[in-house]
């Protein structure tokens, strides 16, 4: 008997390695943590000094803080798109005049179009998505349409579906009606609850990241974890409300930095945070026509949708313990990059024939070297309005964010250094024009190789 339960314990000793052996080989976790309109200064480590958000410095201070890290376009559902694709939105056409998807447009991300979850799926991974979707309502562009397993969120922006008769702004109310937007709550597709309540959705999110992890941790796994927060109208549970010095706004990211820390901590008492690559950002820079909710792009110009600096600069921290070094780098990335890395990272080559618009990360998150020079394109719906390249940005047009209808077309266009002017206030065009006809080169075969999408925001 004794020798039997030896034998026994032996052989699960040896199935549990090997099952550990396996899942390393099988690619790590990836979480996707994605704030909705949280702007590039209003974290701790980002500069803030009113906002708290202890966990977020932490995952800075433990893994790898960008400083020009950047959204693919400068309000929600573009920038979605373009991270779950990989691809400037104008290739999917999720993006146009209409700037997003409402609850009555027809569109939504195209069923050809290739997620991480889809490309990830066939490697195993089980894949769910939380929180704010914005791609579509509509079959083929849902999220279990999309290559999720799972979703449990909001199918777009928490000001759609207002109530009738509520003033113009309240939105922007510092305490607004709880029943003011009858946004429905979904759990993989079906209605849980209408309207949600809103100030407990940061922690229904976070207990349902922690389960997915917890009841998934043997296997690989990817998360897309959209926040509904700190989109307008702003709540905040009652264990953080009025507790930051920012107000709601505060109050708000408070409770979201709250969220990445259980993650986090989730992750860890599991035993897998080596095995996880984290990677927290934001959709587009602040709502600053929202005022005090409006949050902040720190020294930046402008905000949402807008493509200054402000508009489409975020933050970007990369977690990943015994994996990335602490550090900061000033290297340009932005959030189509993760397409390919999250591919590499599970042996998952890119899809055949797609143009992908992002780069693999892992020689700088695991090796700390310089990725290539390439260029950035600032999209503005389906508009090209500006272009990076190295520390130099072009301005073709310029428009705030939410003023004049119409854009300002410059010729020449302007020209910021951006390293020596992140404000873009000082116009050098006529000192450097070679650097223009540099830029403006990289926007000729960059347009070349563009094929507009049908447009979906009808």
């Amino acid at each position: 008997m004794k020798t039997s339960l030896l034998l026994r314990t032996v052989l699960a000793s040896v199935l549990l390695a090997a099952s550990t052996t396996a899942v390393a080989a099988e690619g790590p976790n990836i979480v996707i943590i994605f704030a909705d309109d949280l702007g590039y200064g209003d974290l701790g480590c980002y500069g803030s000094p009113t906002i708290g958000t202890p966990h977020l410095d932490r995952m800075a201070a433990e893994g790898l803080r960008f400083t020009d890290f950047y959204s693919a376009a400068e309000v929600c559902t573009p920038s979605r798109a373009a991270l779950l694709t990989g691809r400037y939105p104008v290739r999917s056409g999720m993006c146009g005049n209409r700037r997003v998807l409402f609850p009555n447009s027809a569109g939504g991300l195209p069923p050809a179009e290739a997620t991480i979850a889809e490309a990830l799926k066939p490697r195993g991974y089980a894949t769910a998505h939380i929180g704010k979707w914005h791609l579509g309502i509509h079959a083929g562009g849902r999220p279990l349409d999309q290559g999720f397993d799972h979703s449990f969120g909001l199918p777009y922006s928490n000001d759609m579906d207002a109530r009738p008769d509520l003033p113009r702004g309240a939105s922007g109310l510092p305490d607004p009606p709880h029943d003011g937007w009858n946004v429905p709550l979904l759990r993989d597709g079906q209605v849980v609850e209408q309207p949600a309540d809103q100030t407990t959705l940061t922690r229904r999110y976070t207990e349902y990241a922690q389960q997915f992890i917890r009841e998934n941790k043997d296997a690989p796994f990817f998360v897309y974890f959209a926040h509904t927060f700190p989109h307008v109208p702003m709540f905040a549970s009652a264990a953080f409300k009025g507790k930051s010095r920012a107000g709601i706004y505060g109050d708000a990211v408070e409770e979201l930095d709250w969220s990445v820390g259980q993650v986090l901590e989730t992750l860890k008492k599991e035993g897998i945070a080596e095995r996880t690559l984290v990677f927290f950002t934001s959709d587009n820079g602040p709502w600053l026509i929202m005022g005090d909710q409006g949050g902040s792009a720190g020294p930046l110009r402008d905000g949402k949708g807008s493509t200054w600096e402000g508009g489409m600069r975020v933050p970007g921290i990369a977690w990943m313990p015994g994996r990335i070094r602490p550090g900061v780098t000033s290297q340009l990335a932005h959030t189509m990059d993760l397409f390919p890395t999250s591919l590499a990272l599970a042996g998952v080559p890119l899809p055949a024939g797609v143009t992908v618009d992002g780069t693999d990360l892992a020689p700088l998150l695991f090796e700390g070297k310089s990725l290539p020079q390439r260029p950035f394109f600032y999209y503005r719906g389906d508009q090209l309005f500006a272009a990076r390249l190295g520390e130099w940005k072009t301005h073709f047009q310029t428009q705030t964010g939410y003023g004049p209808p119409k854009a300002e077309v410059h010729e020449p266009p302007l020209l910021f250094h951006l390293g020596r002017d992140p404000s873009e206030n000082r116009n050098v065009a006529t000192v450097y024009p070679e650097v223009i006809a540099q830029i403006q080169e990289a926007v000729k075969t960059h347009q070349a190789g563009v094929v507009p999408g049908e447009p979906q925001l009808k």
